[in-house]
Formats: C-alpha cells, sequence, structure tokens
C-alpha cells in the first residue's frame, strides 16, 4: 500500500453530527489546556494551600462526581445527551470560572465541586451522543478522534497557557481560568447544532432494568475496575507531575506547557495509526500494553528528577511523555468502544455514567494519594504506581477469557475491508460519512451471536 493509500485509509468516515460534535469538544480541550496543567501550581505556589491540601481540592473535582455521575446517567437515558451537555456546560464555566477569586482553601473546594459537578455530568453526556450518532463499525474510530481533539486541544492549550501563567503575577491565572470558563460556552454554541439520536425503548413485556442490572453484568464492572486501576496510578498522576517537575527539578511553566505539547501531538499524530493497527486485534492484549508503557513511562520520572535539572530536565521529561502519550493512544483505542459494545443500549446513559465512575473514582483517589506520597517522598510516588500498573496488565490478560466472542478483538480488519469493497454503500449503511444510526442498530449490536436466552445472558454478565 502507498504512503497516500495509508493515509487515506485512516479516515475515519464519521456522519457530520459527530464531527460537529468533536468541534466542540477540541474548543473545550484547549480552554481546559489552558487551565488544567496549572491547578495544582496555582493553589500551591500563588495561593499557598499546601501541597496536601492542594491535592484534596483537585480531587474533589473527580470526588463530588461519585454522586454527580450516577444521577446524570439516567437523566440521559430520560431527556437525551443533548440536553445533558448544556446543563454540564453551565456548571464547568461557573466552577472553573470561579477559582480566580480562590484565596482561602474552603473557597477552592467550592469551585473544585461545581465544576466536579458539571465534569460529571459531561462525559456520559457526550459520550452516549457519540455512542448514539456514530455507526457501530465505526465506533472505534469516532473515540479514537474524540481522543484526538481533547489531547490537541489540552496540548495547545497548556503551550497557550506556559507563556502566559506566571506564578508572580497572579492576574495571569485569572485569564487562564476566564478563558477556559469562555470555551464552555463556545461549545454550547456549537451544541445547537448537533441533534439528538434516537433514545431506544423496551418493547412489549421488556423491562431493560436500571443500575442493578449493569451490576450484575460481572464482565462489564470488571472493565470497569480495570479502568480505575490504570487510571488512578496512570493517567490521573498527570495532575500532580507539574508540581514534581518544578520543585524537584527546576522545570519553568513555559517548559511544562512544552512538555504537554508534546505529549499531544504525539497523540494527535499516532492515535488514528493506533487505532487502525489494533482493528481486530484482541483487546485486552492492549490493555495489557497500557499498563506496561505507563509503568515503563513513571519509572523514568524519578531517574530525570534526581538527576536532570532546567532544560535538560524539560527535553527527557518530554521525551518520556511522548512515551506516556503512546500508552494514552492504546488505551483510546480499546476502553470506550469496549463499554459502548458491552452496553445495553437502552441504558447506554446509564453505562457510560457508570464508566465515567471508574474514571472519577480513579481521580480522587489518584491526585488525593499523591499529594501526601509527593510531600512523604517524591521518589517514592512514581515507583509505587509503576509497580500498581504492572499488576494491572497481568490482570487485563486474565480478564480477557470473561469477555464476550464479539467483543474480545476491535472491529475491523481484513474481514470488514472486503465486506466494504463487495457491498454498495447505502444512506443506512453504517460505513456511510452520512449515516444516521437505525433505531435498533444499537442495541442489536449488543446482542452475543450464540443461541438463545442462555447467550443473551452469559454476554451480559
Amino acid at each position: 500500500m502507498s504512503v497516500g493509500a495509508y493515509v487515506r485509509s485512516l479516515n475515519p468516515g464519521l456522519p457530520r453530527s459527530v464531527q460537529t460534535l468533536q468541534l466542540g469538544g477540541l474548543l473545550n480541550a484547549f480552554g481546559n489546556g489552558l487551565a488544567y496543567p496549572f491547578l495544582f501550581i496555582y493553589l500551591h505556589n500563588v495561593r499557598g494551600i499546601p501541597l496536601g491540601l492542594t491535592g484534596l481540592i483537585v480531587a474533589t473535582n473527580s470526588t463530588v462526581g461519585l454522586l454527580a455521575g450516577p444521577i446524570a446517567g439516567p437523566l440521559v437515558d430520560r431527556i437525551g445527551g443533548r440536553r445533558v451537555l448544556g446543563l454540564a456546560l453551565a456548571l464547568m464555566t461557573l466552577g472553573y470560572g470561579s477559582y480566580p477569586w480562590v484565596h482561602h482553601p474552603w473557597q477552592g473546594f467550592l469551585a473544585s465541586a461545581v465544576a466536579g459537578i458539571g465534569n460529571a455530568t459531561f462525559w456520559p453526556a457526550q459520550s452516549s451522543l457519540i455512542a448514539g450518532l456514530a455507526p457501530a463499525e465505526r465506533r472505534h474510530s469516532a473515540f479514537a478522534m474524540q481522543r484526538i481533539m481533547m489531547n490537541l486541544g489540552i496540548g495547545l492549550g497548556a503551550m497557550s497557557g506556559g507563556f502566559i501563567a506566571v506564578t508572580t503575577r497572579p492576574h495571569t491565572f485569572t485569564i487562564l481560568f476566564l478563558a477556559d470558563a469562555l470555551t464552555f460556552v463556545l461549545y454550547a454554541g456549537v451544541l445547537l447544532f448537533v441533534p439528538d439520536p434516537p433514545r431506544l425503548e423496551a418493547g412489549d413485556g421488556e423491562r431493560p432494568g436500571g443500575y442493578r442490572s449493569i451490576l450484575r453484568n460481572r464482565v462489564f464492572m470488571g472493565v470497569l475496575a480495570l479502568n480505575f486501576v490504570l487510571i488512578a496510578a496512570g493517567m490521573s498522576l498527570i495532575e500532580v507531575f507539574p508540581a514534581y517537575a518544578k520543585n524537584q527539578a527546576g522545570v519553568t511553566e513555559h517548559g511544562i506547557g512544552w512538555i504537554f505539547l508534546v505529549n499531544t501531538l504525539l497523540i494527535v499524530l499516532v492515535q488514528l495509526p493506533v487505532a487502525k493497527w489494533n482493528e481486530g486485534r484482541r483487546r485486552m492484549r492492549t490493555m495489557a500494553g497500557v499498563g506496561l508503557v505507563w509503568a515503563v513511562s513513571w519509572l523514568v520520572v524519578p531517574v530525570i528528577g534526581t538527576s536532570l535539572t532546567g532544560s535538560s530536565a524539560t527535553i527527557a521529561f518530554a521525551a518520556m511523555f511522548a512515551l506516556f502519550g503512546l500508552g494514552e493512544c492504546l488505551h483510546g483505542a480499546v476502553q470506550a468502544p469496549l463499554v459502548t459494545d458491552l452496553a445495553d443500549h437502552r441504558l447506554i446513559g446509564r453505562y457510560m455514567a457508570a464508566s465515567a465512575f471508574s474514571w472519577q473514582v480513579a481521580f480522587s483517589a489518584g491526585p488525593a494519594a499523591a499529594g501526601y506520597l509527593l510531600a512523604f517522598s517524591p521518589t517514592a510516588l512514581w515507583l509505587i504506581a509503576a509497580g500498581v500498573l504492572v499488576l494491572a496488565s497481568i490482570a487485563a490478560l486474565g480478564l480477557e477469557r470473561a469477555l464476550p466472542a464479539t467483543a474480545r478483538r476491535t472491529p475491523g480488519g481484513a474481514g470488514v475491508r472486503a465486506r466494504m469493497a463487495n457491498s454498495a454503500m447505502r444512506l443506512d449503511d453504517p460505513l456511510s460519512t452520512d449515516a444516521k444510526p437505525a433505531t435498533h442498530q444499537a442495541h442489536a449490536d449488543t446482542r452475543p451471536a450464540g443461541r438463545g436466552r442462555r447467550a443473551r445472558r452469559a454476554a451480559r454478565r
């Protein structure tokens, strides 16, 4: 295959509604990038809040989601993801826009709580929209594009924020947080052009149930438990890394911005090729690779922090974050599409809320524990996290056998491409870029290929 043909093959072929939604996500992520990498520094270095309390304030954002997220799921199923996403954007505008007026810990906790309610509501709403608007065979590409837009926005925002933020000038952080709030407003404007996908209803005599049916789905709960461990010991520690880099290795705010940019560019360039490479491959092996890549990344952190300083440390950390970004690409190619494939789409809001719940618990436990570990022993933090990630990789391989056969591999590969070549495209074809999801399609995709009621029960455990 020529280079040009390969590049064309990376086109995710998504409906216009999904593309529009991704544009809003890009605006939103840019604003988060302006403020997200510098929140820990702002609260500790600018407002003088102790490290331990700062970690708890940052973790509050996810902690309140433990209550708000499960409420958001039924709300999405009842009134639709589009309306719930609009509500989430309003709450995040208020929460993040309040940080410039934080001078005491209690104010930080309040701002973080309001933002956290919005954040917990945001993810199940947006994810349910992507799952409902994207054709079944293209969902892994849709979620890959979501990861690209999120990281592109965060990286560009972090680079911009690095040139703006100066700890000796508190007003520069005011600019960051107000600009972040503005992006939520812009996203709400884009949302006006995104339709709500049709919601599936139970047939005669059918009761899809609620969270109890989700809790009984042992396979799904195992996937969420694995995700919790990976995120708590892996991705959530990105929130405390800037404080470590600045205080242990003398990396400047500008340097932190460049580090996050390198991470972002890697993800933007590699996410779609990784998603394509993963087509037809075993998902749990990919998740095991996520844990190993992140473990190696965290093992490198104390080596750099104790041996390099200033610009040398910045360059080394940037290379480490490029490696970490490869793990993020692997995770993005599997986690959300797997959740969607395991879900009963009549309860898609609840399933996405449960998935977001695993992230929220991880982002609560991770930074909260890391803040105190960082104060006690900066080196031990990264060594412990790496050990936990290795154990998670082993657990991922053990979980593979429990997955339904239809969910063990990412859709795609040679078989799907052959079917695409031999079939004419229709407007309702799930691979058409103008496709609209059929009202029966998502629910049908959740049913196993086996026979009878026993097979259906096995696929939902």
